[in-house]
C-alpha cells in the first residue's frame, strides 16, 4: 500500500490527482485542506480528509505520519514559508519523496514576447515561487518541481516537458495534463527525482495564452 498526502487538496489540479488515485487499490490518500466548504462531497473512497493549514506544525506532523509521498498544491504570498514548513515536516517524519507544483517563469526561462508578458502579468509572485523552489532544491529531499504553463480546463491529456536549463515551450497546458503527470510520478516514484520540469501543451507557442 502506498500512502500519499495531498496538501492543498481542493485545488483544481489536486482534484484531478485525487480522482486519478481514487481508482488505485494500492493507494491510500490523505487530503489536507483549509476550507471544508470546498469539498465536493464525492471524495474518493480511498481518501481521508484533514482540515487544517500546512503552517500548523503539530497538525502537519500528524498528517505526515506513515506517508510515503507528499504532493503539494499550495499558493499565496507566504508560499516560501509554506514550502519550508512542508520540508521541515518531511525531514522530521523521515519522508523523502516530494512533488511540488510551482509556476513557469521563475528562472526567466521563457523566451520572447510571451516571457515578457508573463513577467508583467504575474510580477511579484514569481519571487515567492522562486524562493520556494530554491528551498525545495536545497532540502535534500527526493523532489520533483513542476512549472506548468498557463492552466486551462480543457478535458485533455496533452503535454510535453522541458528541463530547468531548457527554454520553456508553449503558453498553456490543461490542469488534467498536470494531474496526469503527478499521478504517473506517484505510481512510479523513482522517475523524475531531482527534476525541475516545465509543462506545456505541444504547439501552443504564442505571444500570450489564447484565452487572454
Amino acid at each position: 500500500m502506498k500512502n500519499v498526502l495531498i496538501l492543498g487538496a481542493t485545488g483544481q489540479i489536486a482534484q484531478w490527482v485525487a480522482r486519478g488515485l481514487g481508482q488505485s487499490d494500492d493507494v491510500q490518500q490523505t487530503l489536507l485542506l483549509r476550507n471544508p466548504k470546498k469539498l465536493s462531497g464525492v471524495e474518493p473512497s480511498n481518501a481521508k480528509v484533514i482540515i487544517g493549514n500546512v503552517l500548523d506544525k503539530r497538525l502537519l506532523q500528524q498528517a505526515m505520519a506513515g506517508q510515503d509521498i507528499v504532493y503539494a498544491n499550495l499558493s499565496g504570498e507566504d508560499l516560501e514559508v509554506q514550502a519550508r514548513s512542508v520540508i521541515a515536516g518531511m525531514q522530521a517524519s523521515g519522508i523523502k519523496r516530494l512533488i511540488f507544483v510551482l509556476s513557469l517563469g521563475i528562472y526567466d526561462e521563457i523566451p520572447g514576447k510571451f516571457g515578457q508578458w508573463n513577467n508583467e502579468i504575474i510580477g511579484e509572485p514569481l519571487k515567492y515561487y522562486r524562493r520556494a523552489a530554491d528551498a525545495i532544491e536545497a532540502s535534500g529531499l527526493d523532489f520533483t518541481i513542476l512549472r506548468p504553463a498557463w492552466l486551462t480546463d480543457e478535458d485533455e491529456i496533452d503535454y510535453e516537458i522541458t528541463r530547468r536549463d531548457e527554454p520553456f515551450k508553449g503558453t498553456v497546458v490543461s490542469r488534467k495534463s498536470v494531474g496526469d503527470l503527478i499521478v504517473q510520478i506517484i505510481k512510479e516514484p523513482d522517475q523524475h527525482i531531482g527534476a525541475n520540469l516545465g509543462l506545456n501543451k505541444p504547439g501552443s507557442d504564442a505571444e500570450k495564452p489564447y484565452f487572454m
